[in-house]
């Protein structure tokens, strides 16, 4: 299976990067064939092994995955979220993301366009570093880093932490 943040347009992809994953696990097999058959309305799956799909999954799974980081912070145990998009403009995700900073959980995000999280306020945001990276190219890729505890979870898509696309 050929999982990537992107699509196969030639056209495109001259002025989009992606990242791409070729691979052999059974699992996310299992779930490529279970996408393909909702895709095309044969299905409709009750959960995935491993993907992480929009509009059903996604944004319950990042708000899970968030809070994760904040109860592990609240009992010292390693905390941290790393987060590269295009833009971030879901009030739910923001909103865990400041109860997260609040927690002490340390989060930097790397955000090409709009932001609508204020980093670095006092008693809010204090933990939250964002970054601009503005390049050459569009940044198609999508990266999630969850610290988990000491067991990193790390995802990768083309879905922004915007309404629309949650």
């Amino acid at each position: 299976v050929h999982i990537a943040t992107g699509n196969y347009n030639p056209e495109t992809s001259a002025f989009y990067t992606d990242l791409g994953l070729l691979t052999a696990n059974d699992a996310i097999g299992a779930d490529a064939t279970e996408l393909f058959n909702y895709l095309t309305v044969y299905s409709r799956p009750e959960s995935f092994n491993e993907l992480v799909v929009a509009p059903i999954y996604l944004r319950k799974q990042m708000l899970k995955l968030i809070k994760g980081e904040t109860a592990n912070a609240e009992v010292g145990k390693p905390a941290r979220i790393i987060a590269k998009m295009n833009r971030l403009a879901d009030a739910e995700i923001v909103n865990a993301l400041y109860d997260a900073s609040r927690a002490g959980v340390e989060i930097d995000l790397i955000i090409r366009g709009v932001c609508t999280l204020r980093p670095g306020v006092r008693g809010l945001s204090e933990n939250i570093r964002v970054r601009s990276i503005v390049g050459r190219l569009l940044e198609h890729s999508r990266v999630y880093y969850f610290e988990n505890g000491g067991d990193a979870k790390i995802y990768t898509g083309s879905s922004d932490w915007m309404p629309r696309n949650l």
